[in-house]
């Protein structure tokens, strides 16, 4: 039977292949929760992390280093936090859109590392293939995560959870980790080189059907006092030497001989630790070199003492995994930010860092934890980092959908968007950067220096037009986004292009207030934002247009009338 070029190995389940039509919502900072610096690139989002990631891709595609992430484990057990028991089949489908997209914003040389346990390792392996390629599968690392066995576990006490690394393209290349000189292994001081070193005997058994084999691990080597030492073991049977005679170190200063009795030496080879010296990462880790839960709990605590978070994963661990993938200003981005450990790690290495989270505990344990950081606090690995505080971050909300049903059922633009809203929702919306332009009340933004777009919910007339028009460079472009235009406009100029709201946007994506793309985590702050947030970030996202507006000449009354509505 011939084979199917076009077949392939792949992992099925229900619903695959159904790809959400994701808002590229805008984002908006919420001043109460920034902190710091005013300046930073540190971001924190509060709100569904399918739709943030969405939010992010125009901006931040092919610029994230790591990725980070812990998702839900699928155990099936009851949570404080998590509703984690979700079924399999809309696990992997929900993860499937996420991993997709976090594809896009990993940069070429960059990399993702995704904690998981035996629920769904493997399946994520496999959906990992897919989304990534095979072929940038990097490591499976085994991480013990207890301290100790449990003597309570029915069948086998579990110790260890998984690390799953893929990178982005061959481009990834791996920091190899330095050698510790605090390291048991190299525990004896040479006074004459000064250094450190670790023994490795020379000796190493055998039989005497090898001789015949390999006689050249058969030879004398004289000791300090001239014997020759031949390689036997301490029972007196036959052994050989580890290595061939002319492998063997001539310095003798790199050998030290140990008398064991009169008739036997022992011969170690002396290995001496290079302080910059470095060696590649295992994929063992033990929690005595990265930490464990316990010690991840008693780190959260310390911001949140009433409500320890269930399953948070200490420092010491993530700074093992930003040391391997990144370097000095890289991004960090962890879409299930969880308590704010990896936010916090990347904080304190001087990386940027971007962190997602949409339950409460996005202001309840990440806002105080990320602010104590910022406040220089010593606890995880700021000893270890020499950490002495500085920095800051920027807290956002994601903004409801824009379009919304009015009484009649129909899609209309929601009356929660203020005119600045808009112009940067239909920016996004458009492939355009917001940049509203200081002089020119119809630059709000562009795609290339000479392509920009104008957005407003007023009636387009031709002396309106007109009036952009002449405004408008020969070699410059315009979108104009409006709610109703005068017939007969749509080609009065070559390089003008006006469009209707929202019949532009009509069977783009899903506008629908209802939409839920989360992990059941807890209840979207989509419905909390408005009556909690809203209407203050309106009123001073309206100030600061209106302030902006007073030094422009063309049609500043249409514009601040649409400010008010």
């Amino acid at each position: 039977m011939p084979q199917n070029s076009k077949q392939k190995l792949e992992l099925t389940w229900i619903g695959k292949g159904e790809e959400p039509k994701l808002e590229p919502r805008i984002l908006i900072e919420n001043p109460e929760y920034s902190y710091g610096d005013p300046n930073t690139e540190n971001i924190l989002i509060h709100g569904d992390n399918l739709l943030a990631l969405k939010a992010l891709e125009q901006d931040y595609a092919g610029k994230v280093k790591c990725i980070c992430i812990d998702p839900p484990y699928n155990t099936g057990s009851a949570f404080d936090h998590y509703d984690d028991g979700v079924e399999h089949s809309i696990w992997l489908r929900l993860m499937s859109h996420r991993l997709k997209t976090l594809n896009n914003l990993l940069s070429d040389d960059g990399s993702i590392w995704i904690s998981i346990d035996d629920n769904e390792a493997h399946y994520l392996k496999v959906l990992c293939d897919e989304v990534f390629g095979r072929r940038n599968f990097v490591a499976s690392v085994i991480w013990e995560k207890t301290y100790s066995e449990r003597m309570d576990a029915k069948g086998f006490s579990t110790s260890h959870d998984y690390i799953l690394v893929y990178r982005k393209s061959d481009k990834f290349k791996v920091n190899p980790l330095e050698k510790s000189q605090n390291s048991k292994q190299f525990n004896f001081f040479d006074e004459k080189s000064k250094k450190h070193y670790r023994r490795r005997s020379l000796r190493k058994e055998g039989s005497e059907s090898l001789r015949a084999d390999r006689p050249s691990m058969w030879y004398g080597i004289e000791a300090p006092n001239g014997e020759i030492i031949y390689p036997y073991k301490p029972d007196g049977i036959e052994g050989r030497w580890r290595w061939k005679k002319e492998n063997v170190i001539t310095n003798r200063d790199e050998l030290e001989f140990i008398k064991k009795d009169d008739s036997r030496w022992e011969i170690y080879v002396k290995q001496f630790l290079d302080e910059d010296a470095t060696r590649p990462p295992a994929t063992l880790w033990k929690h005595e070199e990265v930490g464990h839960n316990h010690e991840a709990k008693e780190e959260v605590k310390a911001f949140n003492t009433n409500d320890v978070f269930d399953t948070p994963k200490p420092e010491r661990l993530i700074q093992k995994i930003i040391k391997i993938s990144t370097n000095l200003n890289d991004i960090v981005l962890d879409s299930f930010l969880g308590s704010g450990t990896t936010a916090a790690v990347a904080h304190k290495m001087g990386r940027r860092w971007i962190g997602i989270e949409l339950g409460e505990h996005a202001k309840t344990h990440c806002f105080p934890r990320l602010k104590a950081v910022a406040d220089g606090e010593q606890g995880g690995i700021s000893k270890a980092v020499n950490w002495q505080g500085g920095g800051g971050f920027k807290f956002f909300e994601l903004a409801p959908p824009l379009l919304s049903e009015d009484t009649y059922g129909n899609l209309v633009i929601s009356k929660e968007y203020n005119a600045q809203m808009l112009a940067a929702a239909m920016a996004k919306h458009e492939g355009f950067h917001y940049q509203p332009d200081e002089n020119k009340y119809w630059k709000q933004g562009r795609s290339s220096e000479q392509d920009f777009i104008f957005t407003t919910s007023q009636y387009i007339t031709r002396p309106i037009l007109d009036a952009i028009a002449e405004d408008l460079l020969s070699e410059e472009s315009l979108l104009i986004c409006c709610s109703q235009y005068e017939s007969g406009l749509e080609n009065a100029y070559p390089n003008i292009n006006i469009r209707k709201i929202p019949a532009i946007l009509l069977n783009r994506c899903e506008f629908k207030q209802d939409s839920d793309y989360s992990f059941n985590i807890v209840n979207s702050p989509l419905d909390e934002l408005r009556p909690e947030l809203g209407e203050r970030i309106k009123q001073e996202s309206v100030v600061k247009a209106k302030d902006k507006l007073k030094h422009t000449t063309e049609m500043p009354d249409l514009f601040s009338q649409s400010l008010n509505e």
